[in-house]
């Protein structure tokens, strides 16, 4: 079975403020479509993206709200990105290796995005290509392509000030914004129906230095560690989303990903679990990662992990780990 597309939670966030602000019944959208209703503390989580889109674009419609992608990219900031993202970003020396940077740590925000720099005449060319299976076929991707243009935005004016615009805006998508939507973008012209999603920026502008003066974030490494895209990978991380509540059984897990039950079963099965281990296996590692990385009281690690008691969850971790949860942070403390 193919890989499960994801994108952070933080990129979904905005777009449920749009929803809130209108009024809009949010809740019942997102359970509509089987994505977590509660995505606040969840930002560095992950989602699985063709629900999303077809959230949100159920949500333009039925809402009346245009140009919802817009929106909700106005919502975002050089912040949304995850801190190592953003050290990436931060200890470049000039704009051209923060935009090499951009192509190392795509992966990092969203599973099945690549970033391609290429020279087109006396610019350069930024580039995103959804290599998602089907997403050739997948309507509403200006939605996410507004937030790939928009973030690309945000990182260039760390180095070009924040005043800085494209002179073209280019979807890979057979989209055209609202007037009010290009009213607000006087300089730039839009283009649909490109091979990729992409924005040009002047090769004189390449060697620009750093200005924003906020610390930035340490580095943890050098070395970019994208998400893993086999399928068990993405599927824990999809998984582990829901756990503090509800978790999908298996019939709606399979309807998220658009497969039959039978066929999910089989793939579990061809890597040795049933889905009832493979969540066993999400909850013990968010529950042991509380436990090594947090000062969380035992009954709120129980809890966030998705147990339906402090009870449950000590034999549930004991069954595995063959020790308490008290026992197994006293040990990991003193490896410490």
């Amino acid at each position: 079975m193919e890989s499960i597309p994801l994108t952070r939670s933080a990129f979904v966030l905005p777009f449920t403020n749009v929803l809130n602000e209108a009024g809009a019944p949010t809740v019942a959208l997102l359970s509509e479509f089987h994505l977590p209703t509660h995505l606040e503390d969840k930002s560095d989580c992950y989602l699985p993206l063709f629900p999303v889109l077809r959230f949100v674009s159920t949500a333009e419609l039925s809402q009346g709200i245009r140009d919802i992608g817009f929106l909700a990219g106005r919502r975002l900031s050089f912040e949304t990105l995850t801190g190592q993202s953003r050290a990436l970003v931060l200890h470049s020396p000039t704009l051209f290796v923060a935009l090499k940077n951009v192509c190392r740590f795509a992966r990092v925000e969203d599973s099945s995005l690549r970033v391609r720099l290429i020279r087109h005449e006396g610019d350069l060319r930024i580039c995103y290509t959804n290599i998602a299976p089907r997403a050739d076929h997948m309507p509403h991707l200006e939605h996410a392509q507004w937030i790939q243009n928009l973030m690309t935005i945000y990182i260039i004016r760390q180095f070009a000030g924040p005043d800085w615009a494209p002179a073209t805006f280019a979807f890979q998508s057979l989209y055209t914004p609202h007037a009010e939507t290009l009213s607000r973008w006087p300089r730039t012209r839009f283009l649909r129906g490109e091979k990729t999603t992409w924005l040009d920026i002047p090769l004189e502008q390449l060697s620009l230095p750093i200005r924003a003066r906020c610390r930035a974030p340490r580095r943890s490494a050098d070395r970019v560690q994208p998400i893993d895209t086999d399928f068990i990978s993405t599927f824990k991380l999809m998984l582990a989303t829901y756990l503090d509540e509800h978790v999908p059984t298996i019939a709606e897990a399979a309807e998220i990903l658009g497969t039959s039950v039978r066929s999910l079963q089989r793939e579990l099965s061809h890597a040795g679990l049933t889905y009832t281990r493979l969540l066993d296996h999400i909850r013990f590692e968010k529950s042991a990662r509380m436990l090594r990385e947090t000062d969380a009281k035992i009954i709120d690690v129980a809890y966030a992990a998705g147990y339906a008691s402090p009870s449950h969850f000590s034999r549930a971790f004991h069954r595995i780990a063959g020790v308490t949860p008290r026992e197994f942070r006293g040990k990991t403390a003193h490896a410490g």
